[in-house]
């Protein structure tokens, strides 16, 4: 089997990426419950038209491993994860001041496997960070990942652990500087609030803004203190199409890589930002969405591509196994191959669909003022901030499982980012691999761990 995950040559750089996609084929079956719209489904229906479009054989396909307790207690409180740990349906009516307190229960419901499918969707998006510190791949995918609202005490929008923030946490062991680009329709808060004051992350969320979830991410939300300018935040209004949203993100992107200088981007695709979405309100395309994954692969630097928000599930399969084919440089056929979920995409059996005729209510000048705003912010970074670089943390412990084409076959990776004891050897077959390791080493990002763990009172802080 090919696990080189090489790409073909694309646009003008014609240089070819390396891809790791990651994918656990459970993690479909989790339901958030009837009604709800955040449906894990579409990851499923998102790596059939990968594979029957055959980009699967172009890229180096794994299984994540689940991320553990103290994986995931890099960013989050440790009883806000023990919380989750335990929690059940049948539990849950014992636990209602817990829920309160957590913010669980009705955007973020108590469903059967809630906490296995947290340890999947971090476990891939940490384990894209740490194929890229190794440099095994260019790009990184992890299509169920991205969820951007969750904090470290509660869960919030649909996201109980934040993936996005532990993934940059383990980017930031090899790298001195990070970029985080959200083109959710929602404002990336939690993100943003977990780097607010340091200058190692540059946090740059496009979003709708104004009466509207989360409601946070003006254009004066620029950071405090070390992180006072590495906070962007492009506030827009309904029916932004393709052109009005190119001409902000190619400019503001162009001056942010030119000034920060980042040694690894995570752009964070939500696909509630296109046109006919159930809960968004814009009216972008799916190559105009997919015109920001090809700008920021452009730069060539390492690369974490993940999901996110997206509610009318057959566009954002549409929007994802496009992207991944941007990802790997290739052009799909619009007419869509046959396969399991094909009538979903009725009735045209196309890959992409029109945008709308609604208005754009974002006007000339409104842009023009935000463009001119944010560009006169990043004016104000002289330079890229540079960090004493001390020995490198050890990997967080996840090796993955090597798939087959069609997702079944859970192999030991050969190539496993992790180093392993070496009297462990990896079993044949289906195995549950477990490995230990050191404790990883506290970075200059993370507070120290004890004060992380005074939830009440220290919930809101962000990372130092």
């Amino acid at each position: 089997m090919d696990t080189g995950g090489n790409s073909l040559p694309s646009g003008a750089d014609g240089v070819k990426r390396k891809v790791s996609y990651f994918y656990d084929p459970e993690v479909g079956n989790y339901y958030y419950g009837q009604g709800h719209p955040m449906k894990p489904h579409r990851m499923r229906m998102t790596h059939a038209l990968l594979a029957h479009y055959g980009l699967l054989q172009h890229m180096h396909v794994l299984k994540p491993n689940p991320a553990r307790d103290k994986d995931l207690c890099r960013f989050h409180a440790d009883d806000y994860i023990s919380f989750l740990r335990s929690i059940t349906p049948e539990t849950q009516q014992e636990q209602l001041r817990q829920l309160k307190r957590f913010n669980v229960g009705e955007d973020c419901p108590v469903f059967d496997g809630l906490y296995s499918f947290c340890q999947t969707y971090a476990g891939g998006s940490v384990g894209g960070a740490v194929k890229l510190n190794h440099g095994h791949c260019d790009i990184a995918v992890n299509w169920a990942g991205g969820l951007h609202h969750a904090k470290k005490c509660e869960a919030s929008g649909f996201c109980y652990v934040n993936d996005i923030v532990l993934a940059i946490l383990e980017l930031l062991k090899v790298h001195e500087r990070v970029l985080y680009v959200d083109i959710d329709i929602h404002h990336g808060d939690g993100v943003e609030e977990a780097f607010y004051t340091t200058d190692r992350v540059m946090t740059v969320s496009f979003h709708k803004f104004g009466d509207y979830f989360p409601g946070t991410g003006d254009v004066l939300d620029i950071g405090y203190g070390k992180g006072k300018y590495y906070s962007l935040n492009v506030p827009l209004d309904d029916g932004i199409d393709d052109v009005s949203y190119q001409s902000l993100f190619k400019p503001i992107m162009g001056k942010v890589m030119e000034v920060f200088k980042p040694g690894a981007v995570v752009l964070q695709c939500g696909a509630d930002s296109l046109s006919g979405d159930r809960l968004g309100c814009f009216n972008l395309s799916i190559k105009g969405h997919a015109e920001c994954v090809k700008f920021m692969r452009s730069f060539n630097v390492p690369l974490l591509l993940l999901g996110g928000g997206g509610y009318t599930i057959r566009n954002v399969a549409r929007c994802w196994c496009y992207e991944t084919g941007v990802a790997l440089g290739m052009e799909l056929d619009d007419k869509m191959p046959q396969h399991e979920y094909y009538e979903y995409f009725g009735p045209d059996y196309t890959l992409h669909v029109a945008p709308s005729n609604m208005e754009n209510k974002n006007s000339r000048h409104l842009l023009e003022e935000i463009r001119s705003k944010l560009l006169e912010n990043l004016s104000s970074l002289q330079h890229a901030p540079s960090v004493p670089f001390q020995e490198r943390p050890p990997d967080s412990e996840m090796p993955e499982m090597e798939e087959d084409r069609d997702g079944e076959d859970e192999r030991y990776d050969p190539d496993s980012d992790m180093d392993l004891d070496d009297e462990r050897k990896p079993l044949p077959g289906r195995v549950k691999s477990e490995f230990s390791e050191p404790e990883p080493k506290d970075m200059d990002v993370v507070k120290e761990d004890e004060p992380n763990r005074e939830v009440d009172l220290k919930c809101s802080e962000p990372l130092a």
